[in-house]
């Protein structure tokens, strides 16, 4: 779910600490279709901006996908909560009109980059005003699409995750709860998905989805002009709890929060040797069915994950999560904050990369890189692992690749045995060329908190 501020509606702090911190500890399209399995999810960039950075960045490097945030109608304000608040589905919002996402998606998708889009279907507003786009609306009333009955009879907020029915008939932080199971709901929100899907767009990540009935959202997807569109639910793991990401899985993608969680704790506190089984080997959903993250736009706010604020931590998780063969891989890029509710810098324009604010992890260097690795990997097993038993790691992907990671706090040099065949490799990590022997060995020395990178088919830098 997409947790807002305590000043995004009045007296919520109790609901909200619990949210942040208490949950950790049809036919399917799973996992994203194409050669090319990773999102740069760029948080709150207006949409000129994520054409811009389609052609300049994403192409490019090989990204399959840009997730882009909400584009509906929603309240006024400059928090960036603000965008998870609709008050009608018209393309409207900061971001950006239909015009602009129009430009949008047909730039992304002429530079070979997908579109998918955050959608927010569980709920609509709180308060009364009027939108972005100039709507009046007030709670439960929302002129043109939704009124009273069309919202659930609790009108109370969400208290209790071991209660299915309170988790999913009451009202997440105070927002507007839509009646999921009414026809007209399912209707009104099948409309608003297919002209986004008219416009092109590729797929959609349903926001607070625990929160709405599988069967409901299994309904509304059946609904669509495309029912095989990619489909990722937001759908937060939380032991003993009523609803589990299992469930959902049967209408596509769900995000595996543990991934994120665990990967922080073993970064920060534990041994990288630990991840050799890491996905279903530590009671995951199935890889092909998983959304993974190092962080996204709530978790990095609440600090259940790393975030960019992390260093060399945050910079080999998402290197390690690039490389390994589970689930299909978000990298989240956003902004610098101090206050969690800030908004993007100058409303969502990214004149450039590390200026204004603008921390664009999808294009450090050290993530970015990887990006042509996974795509050159894909598809092939983990082979050849090696680890000293504590923060050192390597691991080939079949006789395509091979990275090595140290996470200690001094160098390692050692020779190292892999599938590879003979030859000189690029290792996109430093820009240096590696050959390897007939044997599949070749030797290295890694500066601590850096990582090594080799892939068929990059043979120079």
């Amino acid at each position: 779910m997409a947790r807002r501020s305590l000043r995004a509606v009045p007296a919520l702090a109790a609901a909200l600490s619990a949210l942040a911190f208490g949950m950790y500890p049809t036919s399917a399209q799973a996992s994203p279709p194409g050669a090319k399995d990773v999102t740069a999810v760029l948080f709150e960039w207006k949409y000129a901006s994520v054409a811009t950075e389609c052609t300049r960045t994403l192409g490019p490097a090989g990204y399959g996908y840009v997730q882009v945030s909400p584009p509906a109608e929603h309240i006024q304000g400059p928090q960036w909560w603000t965008s998870y608040q609709p008050v009608s589905y018209r393309i409207a919002g900061r971001l950006g009109d239909r015009a602009a996402f129009q430009a949008m998606v047909n730039t992304c998708h002429a530079a070979g980059v997908k579109v998918v889009v955050d959608s927010v279907v569980n709920h609509m507003s709180a308060g009364s005003g009027t939108g972005t786009g100039g709507s009046p609306y007030t709670k439960y009333d929302y002129p043109g699409l939704y009124s009273s009955p069309d919202f659930d009879d609790c009108t109370a907020q969400v208290t209790d995750y071991q209660d299915r029915w309170n988790v999913q008939h009451c009202e997440l932080v105070g927002l507007a709860d839509l009646d999921t199971g009414e026809e007209y709901v399912r209707k009104a929100i099948a409309g608003y998905l297919n002209d986004l899907l008219g416009l092109g767009v590729d797929g959609f990540r349903i926001d607070a989805a625990k929160h709405i009935p599988a069967e409901d959202l299994a309904n509304i997807k059946s609904r669509l002009t495309r029912p095989d569109a990619y489909w990722k639910q937001e759908v937060v793991y939380g032991a003993g709890e009523a609803a589990q990401p299992t469930e959902y899985t049967g209408n596509g993608d769900v995000q595996e929060f543990r991934y994120a969680y665990d990967l922080k704790r073993v970064l920060t506190r534990e041994k990288l040797a630990y991840l050799k089984n890491f996905g279903e080997g530590w009671g995951y959903l199935n890889g092909s069915v998983a959304g993974v993250f190092v962080d996204n736009h709530d978790t990095e706010r609440n600090g259940s994950t790393l975030s960019y604020k992390d260093g060399a931590d945050y910079t080999l998780a998402n290197v390690f999560m690039l490389a390994y063969p589970y689930g299909a891989p978000d990298i989240d890029s956003g902004y610098e904050w101090t206050d969690p509710d800030a908004g993007p810098p100058d409303g969502g324009t990214v004149g450039a990369c590390w200026q204004d604010g603008w921390k664009c992890q999808h294009a450090w260097p050290e993530i970015v890189r990887m990006v042509a690795f996974r795509n050159a990997t894909r598809g092939q097993a983990v082979t050849n692992w090696w680890d000293d038993g504590n923060n050192a790691i390597a691991f080939g992907r079949g006789d395509r690749g091979y990275v090595a990671l140290n996470h200690e706090t001094s160098a390692l040099t050692r020779t190292y045995q892999t599938s590879l065949a003979a030859g000189t490799y690029c290792d996109v990590q430093h820009e240096t060329t590696v050959s390897v022997d007939s044997g599949g060995r070749f030797s290295a020395t890694l500066g601590p908190d850096t990582a090594l990178a080799l892939y068929a088919g990059k043979s120079s830098c």
